[in-house]
């Protein structure tokens, strides 16, 4: 099944990507709604949830957001004002 994943499985990808390619390159996102086949958006959350925890701050900012919106080039005010409304 598709959802037959764990967190640890996917940890050495997670690793890998960050050892390579470093937090600044790097972006969270997913296949939505195709996704939502393996698990949905709360079970992969709390995984990237916990494969960043061991980055700073600055560095899962970077993976969550900082680095899409830099490379989009988006203003950083839209970003926190549509993460304070999700809140």
């Amino acid at each position: 099944a598709l959802d037959a994943w764990t967190t640890d499985e996917v940890r050495p990808f997670v690793e890998d990507a960050l050892e390579l390619f470093g937090p600044e390159r790097l972006m969270y996102g997913g296949d939505w709604p195709i996704s939502l086949l393996a698990g949905g958006y709360a079970r992969t959350w709390e995984a990237m949830s916990e494969l960043l925890a061991p980055l700073t701050p600055d560095e899962r900012a970077a993976v969550l957001g900082s680095t899409a919106t830099r490379f989009y080039r988006l203003d950083p005010a839209l970003l926190n004002t549509a993460h304070d409304a999700a809140v």
